[in-house]
């Protein structure tokens, strides 16, 4: 045991169980003169902690020898390396910290809350396989203000140009909105959507990297979607995927409660903000807008029949089409 330490114990003694000085030095195998050593260089030693400490907080990857090499080359103090070594050996600085693998960001902003319909969109992926282990993708598109999903297509591949046919899908139908919020894959990054989301004066609001709560409805969103269909079921195509998700889609806008608006379904909120898809409502029927193409006018009637009729399957639209 180091003589410090003792000396630390023999005073410890002397305090506590009141014996006498020499009894003391005795017991712990030290000297008086030992037991009454003063360091001279106490205050300056603590300024050297304070320097050590602030160094490593301020430069995580430095060591001893570029801590102590600033001190003296740098800040100019004459402090002898062996000097610094032990304190710095004391403060237990030289332990390995094994480094963050990530670099520190600053704190993510807040995700803003809209108050009206069409104003903040949100759209992500998501990844699966069918049953004979081939991977397919999703993607998900909600509408923040009411948790409205508003589209789930479902491919092997989505790239860009696939997104904005998606979109423009939904816009003509739902209006356009303000602003979409998305992540910083490939797809949402691309020129192509850029370019599409310019031209139609829309802003595209990214989230920080490695910040997904940025993007929390839709993050929930999908944590629903997988829960509820996608992870439940084994799919052996990639049209009995987008038939169960269209169904599904049908009933989480108009049967499922949502908690996070206050425990009523989408539409209900969405029929609180007074708000339309089409140009005009005719006793609470939605009319779908007039459109240019042939595939967006087919898609406009099959959301304008499930409104109607309240059918979910294929067949039904089918028929229906028939009988108008």
């Amino acid at each position: 045991m180091r003589p410090s330490f003792r000396r630390e114990m023999a005073q410890q003694a002397v305090a506590v169980r009141g014996v006498s000085i020499a009894l003391a030095c005795r017991a712990f195998a030290i000297s008086q003169r030992c037991y009454r050593y003063a360091p001279l260089l106490a205050d300056e030693n603590e300024k050297i902690e304070d320097w050590l400490i602030a160094l490593t907080k301020a430069r995580k990857n430095w060591g001893f020898g570029l801590c102590y090499l600033y001190l003296r080359n740098v800040k100019g103090f004459g402090w002898n390396h062996k000097r610094v070594r032990r304190i710095y050996c004391e403060l237990e600085l030289n332990l390995r910290i094994k480094p963050r693998k990530r670099l520190k960001r600053e704190r993510p902003d807040p995700l803003s809350v809209p108050d009206q319909p069409n104003q903040v969109w949100s759209m992500d992926f998501m990844a699966d396989q069918l049953w004979n282990g081939k991977s397919f993708r999703t993607l998900n598109i909600i509408d923040d203000f009411n948790r409205e999903g508003l589209a789930i297509d479902v491919d092997f591949s989505l790239p860009a140009a696939r997104v904005v046919r998606s979109l423009n899908q939904v816009i003509a139908w739902r209006g356009k909105p303000a602003m979409i919020r998305v992540d910083n894959g490939p797809e949402y990054v691309s020129g192509t959507l850029i370019e599409w989301a310019s031209k139609h004066h829309i802003t595209l609001s990214y989230i920080q990297p490695g910040k997904p709560q940025q993007n929390a409805y839709i993050e929930r969103y999908n944590r629903t979607v997988r829960n509820e269909w996608l992870g439940t079921h084994i799919f052996h195509n990639i049209q009995e995927v987008q038939d169960h998700a269209t169904k599904w889609l049908w009933t989480y806008n108009n049967d499922r409660p949502n908690m996070g608006i206050g425990g009523i379904t989408p539409a209900m909120k969405l029929k609180m903000a007074g708000f339309s898809h089409g140009k005009t409502l005719q006793r609470g029927i939605e009319h779908p807008p007039r459109c240019a193409t042939l595939h967006s006018k087919l898609f406009i009637m099959l959301n304008f029949i499930v409104n109607l009729y309240k059918v979910c399957t294929y067949r039904d639209c089918l028929l229906s089409l028939i009988h108008i």
